[in-house]
This record gives C-alpha cells, structure tokens and sequence, in this order.
C-alpha cells in the first residue's frame, strides 16, 4: 500500500440520493468504509507544524489520529481524539470543518484539503459500533459542581470535571438530555441515537442529569449554592428567537426555527398522530440563510410541503450557512430566493375560529427585492431595499431563521451576573468566569448562536479554570 495519497480531491462522502432523502429523515450521509477512510487518511502529509490543530477549537491532534488511521489502528485514533473532545461523533457531522481546521490543511493550497471531518466521524462510529468498554468512573475529589443546559457546552464541561472526580449534576430544562443537538439539529444530520449515546457514557462516568428543570425558575443559582454546589457553569444555550418584527407575525402558520424544529426533532410532529402537531404540507418559505435555515426548509420538505423557499436578503456569496448543507438542500429541490426580503405576512380570519377570530391564517408573504451596497462595519456589503419592487410569494407557513438570543431568565433571577446589550453573559475570556464568584458560562449563552464545536471549546476552558479556583490555584 502506497504511504501517501497525491489526488488532488477527498475521497467523496457516500449519501443517499436527493430523491429519497427529501422523503425520509434517515441520516443523508452514510459514512466512509474502512478502505475509503484509510485512503482519505494518506492524503494527509503529517505536517510538523501541524497547522490544522491550530484551526480546532478544543486542539484535538489530527495528524496523530489521521496517522493511526493509516495504520488500521481505528480504536487507537479514537482514543487521540478522545483525549481533547468529549464528542467526536457529533462534532465529526455537525462542526463547519471547511472554517476551522481543514482551512488551514496544506493540502488545501493546491487540491482539496484531507476530510478531517468525515475522518472524525467514520472513528467515532467504529469505536461505537465495536468497542465494549464502558468509561471509568473517576475516584472523588469531594467536590460538588453544577452543570446548567445539556447542550454541547455542557456535556464538555460535565465530562472534564468528571474525568477529575468531581460530583456533577446537569440541570436540563427539557425533558431530554442534549440540549441544541436534540431539539435544534435534525435526524437527518444528526441521528438522536448518538446523542444518546454521548449522553449514557457521561451518566456511566459518574454524571448525574436531571430533566425537566428550569434554572431561574425550579431552582435559582443562589439556590444551587445552598444546596452544596461549590461552583456553576451556565451552559444554557440562545434559544430566545427573534423576529423580524414586520405586521403579520402573529398569523396562524408563522413559527420561529426553533419552535418548528423542536416540534419535529424533539416531539416527533412527523408522526401519523403527534402529541405536539406542525403544520404540514402547502407552500413554505424560510427566512434567513444559516444552518438553522436550512435545517428548517430540509425539515419541512420531509414533512410533506409541495415547495419549500429560502428567502435571504443577501447573495449566494455571503450565505453565512454551510456549503454542504446549501447544496444538499438545493439536491432536495429548495427554492432560493436570493436578494429578497420580507416586509409583510399576508392572512385572513378565519369565522369558524371562536378562540381568536383576529389572529387568521397566512396566505402568502410580501418581499421586497434587494440589491447589494456598500459594506457594513463587518465589511459584508449591506442590502439595500429596490423601491416599487414588492411581490407576494405565495406560502401558508413562515418560518423565521433570523438568530437566537441567550434567555434572559437566569440573568433576572441571578445577583451579581452581568450581561451585554445582546443578552449574553459577560465572561472573561481566558477562563470563562462571569462577575459573580464561583460562576461560570460559555457557549451560546455568552456568545449567542454559534457552533458547537465553540460552545465545547468554552466547556474545556470553563472545566480547566473551575478546577483550578476550586484548588485554591486560581482566585476569581
């Protein structure tokens, strides 16, 4: 077997095909082989300077879990990865690895860079599918800390102090561990299964998660500390959504991305009689053009929609989402609506409806067509309104994908915690410490909607610095 790999190009992930994912919510990628993935790992140059670590945000050694891959050493790479990420199966499919680590592969100048991402995820599914090890439960410190949101954040921050002893409790508002990565991403893209998964092996470390709690609200973080917790991390996530504030929003048929995609991923509302229903079928457009968006617009095809719109106020060229998942969506048949913004949401009462005969039915949304001007203090040229140029697209249901912000709620129940304008928690920066002692935060409740692969990066740090001021090595 040849030592290294010159084609220019990744070994292509195998997928189903467009025309019978966009009717299922089976995963759309499945996965390399073995073979494919030790040929996609000897692309890799095994750099010294080892430039793609430094592109990932929680520092995992790529080119020592790429290396062991060469060698048919699958367990081996899982063990490297393990080492720095919590978790390797969700970051493997949902990271945006083209922005992060492989930007920075050398095999990028001239070809595409090594799959890193599709690398991760073929090891971590190896290692679920064959290792029969259950994780360690580390000797106790003595030490109690509490874990506020199970979302990747969380989790992170939960398995580092368990990996050092300490007793942790998760508190999670929703009656299922996961946080964003089981009501916010799709099946599609991420199977609950392994969510799951990451979940059992921290439980199996020791960490307790209890459900159904509401911090603010069940149990203050005052009351956290009353009840022996030596430290809190605030891992609760932005799932505040925001609107664009235009007449109609309150129409029968407008949602925001995170109600539509909760109602789906969390409550089943796919199912022939769910507990909590969607609205199915018709026309629908989605406004925005994150990956929340097109979670959102993939999410509604599958659920039965007869056509699906994107409607983003930009160009094609500063859609912020990611590009796999703008052309998977446009494989499915998503209409994209570029340089269009909506200013109203069109409706009609509805007689036979007693319980608010004001608030109707959408029957279509008003646009205004857009052109590109000059750039805006982030440099991204800002989109300016073409007078006379409104039209009607005709949808019965909107779904608003235009950002979250943190949930204000432990902020007003909490003394001492500081936040911005924007509603996120005031941290510092190198240890993620907020303006009240012994409290933590990081991920989107201080940051506000961003990658997951992030929010773990702000557990690792929290994790380390909590360690340390609980030691007596640091003081806040």
């Amino acid at each position: 077997m040849p030592n290294i790999n010159m084609s220019p190009k990744k070994n292509p992930m195998p997928s189903q095909a467009p025309e019978v994912r966009a009717h299922n919510f089976l995963e759309v990628a499945t996965g390399y082989t073995e073979e494919m993935a030790i040929d996609e790992a000897l692309r890799c140059l095994s750099c010294k300077n080892m430039p793609c670590v430094a592109g990932c945000p929680v520092n995992i050694h790529i080119p020592e879990f790429i290396a062991k891959i060469k060698e048919g050493d699958f367990e081996g790479a899982y063990q490297v990865i393990s080492v720095s990420s919590s978790l390797p199966a969700v970051c493997g499919r949902v990271c945006p690895q083209e922005t992060q680590c492989e930007c920075k592969c050398v095999r990028g100048i001239k070809g595409e860079p090594v799959g890193i991402g599709r690398l991760e995820r073929f090891v971590a599914d190896w290692h679920n599918a064959h290792s029969t090890e259950k994780p360690v439960t580390a000797p106790s410190n003595g030490h109690k800390v509490a874990v506020v949101g199970s979302g990747p954040s969380g989790l992170t921050c939960a398995g580092d102090l368990a990996k050092k002893g300490y007793k942790v409790t998760v508190f999670e508002a929703l009656h299922t561990a996961g946080g964003v990565l089981v009501y916010g991403i799709p099946e599609f893209r991420l199977p609950k299964s392994i969510v799951q998964k990451e979940v059992d092996n921290l439980t199996a470390m020791g960490v307790d998660i209890e459900t159904n709690m509401i911090i603010g609200k069940t149990l203050t973080i005052d009351e956290l500390f009353d009840k022996g917790y030596e430290a809190v991390f605030i891992g609760s996530g932005a799932g505040l959504p925001n609107f664009m504030n235009i007449p109609g929003e309150s129409l029968k048929g407008v949602y925001s991305a995170n109600e539509f995609l909760t109602r789906s991923n969390l409550m089943k509302a796919y199912e022939e009689d769910p507990v909590t229903p969607i609205m199915k079928g018709g026309k629908v457009a989605v406004v925005g053009g994150g990956n929340v968006a097109m979670d959102a617009a993939r999410t509604a095809l599958r659920l039965g929609a007869e056509k699906v719109y994107i409607v983003y106020r930009r160009s094609m060229e500063e859609l912020p989402a990611r590009k796999e998942e703008v052309e998977h969506a446009m494989e499915e048949g998503i209409d994209f609506r570029l340089l269009n913004n909506p200013v109203e949401i069109l409706g009609y009462e509805n007689p036979e409806d007693k319980r608010d005969p004001k608030n109707g039915f959408v029957t279509g949304m008003k646009c205004i067509k857009m052109e590109l001007g000059e750039p805006d203090e982030n440099g991204r040229r800002r989109p300016v309104p073409i007078p006379g140029s409104e039209f009607v697209l005709d949808v019965d249901t909107v779904v608003m994908a235009i950002g979250t912000s943190p949930n204000p709620l432990i902020k007003s129940t909490t003394k001492g915690l500081e936040v911005n304008r924007r509603g996120g928690i005031i941290v510092e920066e190198e240890t993620g410490a907020t303006t009240r002692e012994g409290v933590y935060a990081g991920g989107d409740a201080v940051t506000g909607a961003a990658t997951v692969i992030s929010a773990m990066g702000a557990g690792k740090l929290a994790a380390k610095a909590i360690d340390d001021y609980l030691n007596g090595k640091k003081e806040q």
